[in-house]
């Protein structure tokens, strides 16, 4: 293979600044703007009063709890940087930002505890086919050599980790850097531009030997360098450029960047490297599958609803233009229209008249647009370009308003929530009556609350979800039912004789009927069913009642008084007496649990499985997923509402599980007195 041509890319980009929770993502944010002169200085997050951490939310738990987009120029180039949050409870927001975005810079640690969370990231990464570029950060806290961290952080990338730059150390401490592709050296100054220097007459072997490797690593996919290499031949800087564009265009290596986010340094190399290196609108929109002449197309990576200016819809013009007023189409002839269009610098908004492919702007009014749809200027629509699906939700709560007049405002306001957020799911159970809310974890939901009432002013009375318990009987039974009331003109008379036995455990419900002789006549048959089914929605225990057969042997009837209502009430006399006598008993539903965890965590979580009443059926390896592992187990549904807490708490904050209903099972016992006398009997 020869050398590609990688060449110099421009125009406006969109860069996705990603990484585990807590890695300094958000004050690089704050490094990139205050570098570039998008805020006068920079704020330490610690303050409350970054960019990244504008919301109510962010700043009570001083964590990103939402996607924040900043948009600044950088030699003369217009660059867009959104900043995703680090824990897992929030990673969905990323997915349809990633999509849309030219290049991801990840910002990473020399930290083993967060090695997971790297590799979620970094998958997702790979997944989407983002480009990306790491960025070691804290570096000048980081005791191993630069080298060493990359061994500890190379497990968690697919692509190789190449070093584009090491530290410059002076009395043990990292005073700055030194390129591998420009050969000079860089002396930080905090938060100011660094200063240029020649290498180190003692730091230079190390830089030799790191270049050489680098340029090892290049030369995999270019034949033309691989042979300068053999023949000692100092490869020209151009070319060196153009392989290290292409490689990271294409997906073959990941640079890696060094510097101290919260002291300003390192970014202006890694500014420039965003500015030259990442491929361009049109190459993203090639990855994205957008035909050619496929006039303007726009993908919604955010949905954003403001307190008086009403939806925006974040979204990247991948081809032709958008102007204010302008109509464009989503699938099925459905048509929007543009009102106004805004760049971002958090939660501030600038007015422009229109924008261009490349540019990241919030469309205004696209009320009937969601996050992760894609827009075009043609009637007939386009098929979504990224086909986004929400993992399963692994935390509900049931809540409703402290106010019964809030119920319709608390509705609405869900509603608007869950545009902005589509990795939540609500639910309106009928059984129960509960607005049931669920998400990716107890700080997901409890941000969730807080929005609720925070922007809307509605408190809200929060509880785990209703277990759907069921119930059954152990006896059979003949039972007699017999309805009789006379209060002058025609009576009601019904009577029936129906046998009660148990089924075996999933059968459900069996109606049957062995009437002869015409004692109770066929058009009344239909009837008693209904009056067994209508029984059967809350048994002795006061719960559904399933794995049970009912049939009509007997009964008897009045050629005036007999009617439809009058067989209904027989069937459910009997139902009532004799299913006492059935020996009830609760069920309770098992579900069938899939945790995924790191291998090191595997023994804290088959230990966690015993202590909820769970069964361990085995774990093996997570296919795919080196040092992962997959336990399957089956749980109680009832002690599945809290679990998530203690699996994080047990894996630095990266397990999850997968749930799906299995069997029913017989409760008995202290646990069962406790569910009949719980909230539900009362």
């Amino acid at each position: 293979m020869g050398k590609r041509a990688g060449g110099r890319r421009t125009g406006p980009k969109c860069v996705a600044i990603v990484g585990s929770f807590a890695s300094g993502k958000s004050t690089l944010l704050e490094a990139i703007l205050a570098r570039t002169g998008a805020i006068q200085r920079q704020n330490a997050v610690a303050s409350g009063s970054t960019i990244a951490d504008s919301s109510a939310e962010a700043r009570a738990h001083a964590m990103s709890v939402e996607a924040t987009i900043a948009t600044t120029s950088f030699m003369g180039e217009s660059l867009t940087f959104i900043d995703c949050p680090g824990s897992i409870e929030f990673a969905y927001e990323a997915d349809p930002v990633l999509a849309a975005c030219d290049v991801a810079v990840v910002v990473a640690e020399a930290d083993e505890k967060k090695i997971p969370a790297l590799q979620l990231v970094m998958r997702r990464l790979d997944e989407l086919g983002v480009p990306r570029i790491l960025f070691l950060n804290k570096i000048d806290r980081t005791a191993s050599g630069v080298r060493d961290v990359l061994k500890l952080l190379q497990p968690a990338s697919s692509r190789p980790l190449l070093l584009r730059q090491i530290p410059l150390r002076k009395d043990g401490s990292v005073v700055g850097s030194i390129d591998l592709a420009l050969e000079r050296a860089y002396i930080w100054r905090e938060f100011a531009e660094s200063e240029i220097t020649e290498i180190p007459g003692d730091e230079k072997a190390r830089e030799v030997e790191a270049r050489f490797h680098m340029l090892e690593t290049l030369a995999d996919h270019d034949d033309t360098l691989m042979e300068q290499l053999l023949e000692d031949k100092e490869p020209p800087k151009d070319e060196i450029f153009d392989d290290l564009t292409a490689d990271l265009q294409d997906g073959a290596i990941t640079p890696v960047f060094i510097g101290t986010a919260e002291k300003g340094n390192g970014v202006l190399r890694l500014l420039k490297s965003i500015r030259h290196d990442a491929p361009d609108i049109a190459a993203t929109a090639r990855r994205l599958g957008v035909p050619e002449n496929a006039g303007t197309v726009v993908q919604t990576m955010k949905t954003i609803h403001t307190p008086h200016g009403g939806k925006l819809s974040v979204s990247r013009i991948l081809s032709g233009s958008v102007s204010d007023g302008a109509e464009l189409y989503l699938p099925g002839d459905k048509s929007v229209k543009v009102s106004g269009i805004y760049t971002l610098l958090g939660s501030s908004q600038t007015k422009v008249a229109s924008a261009a492919a490349g540019d990241t702007v919030a469309l205004g009014k696209l009320d009937s647009a969601a996050t992760g749809q894609t827009l075009t200027s043609a009637k007939s629509g386009m098929a979504p370009l990224v086909k986004l699906s929400p993992p399963q939700p692994v935390f509900a709560f049931a809540l409703r308003p402290k106010e019964r007049k809030d119920e319709v405002k608390m509705s609405a306001a869900i509603h608007r929530l869950a545009d902005e957020d589509p990795s939540l799911s609500l639910e309106h159970n009928q059984e129960t009556g509960e607005t049931i809310l669920s998400g990716h974890g107890e700080m997901h939901l409890r941000v969730v609350r807080e929005r609720l009432e925070n922007r809307n002013q509605i408190p809200i009375e929060s509880r785990q979800p209703s277990v759907p318990y069921r119930e059954t009987i152990r006896k059979s039974i003949a039972q007699r039912g017999r309805h009789k009331k006379q209060s002058g003109g025609h009576g009601q008379f019904g009577d029936v004789v129906l046998d009660i036995k148990p089924l075996p455990r999933g059968s459900g419900f069996e109606f049957t009927e062995t009437i002869t002789g015409g004692v109770v006549p066929r058009q009344y048959i239909p009837s008693v069913e209904t009056g067994v089914r209508d029984y059967l929605k809350s048994g002795p225990l006061g719960f559904p009642v399933v794995d049970i057969a009912v049939n009509l042997q007997d009964g008897s009837y009045h050629t005036v008084d007999s009617s439809d209502m009058a067989f209904q009430m027989a069937a459910k006399l009997a139902m009532k007496e004799g299913m006492a006598a059935c020996s009830p008993v609760l069920l309770e539903p098992i579900m069938k649990v899939e945790i995924f965890t790191p291998s090191e965590a595997t023994a804290k979580v088959t230990a966690l499985v015993p202590q909820r009443r769970g069964q361990i059926l085995g774990y093996d390896g997570r296919e795919g997923w080196p040092g992962w592992d997959v336990v399957e187990a089956t749980m109680p549904q009832s002690e599945i509402g809290d679990l998530i807490i203690e699996l994080r708490s047990a894996t630095a904050g990266v397990a999850t599980y997968r749930a799906t209903f299995d069997h029913m099972a017989e409760l008995t016992g202290r646990l069962a007195d406790d569910v009949l006398n719980g909230p539900k009997a009362a």
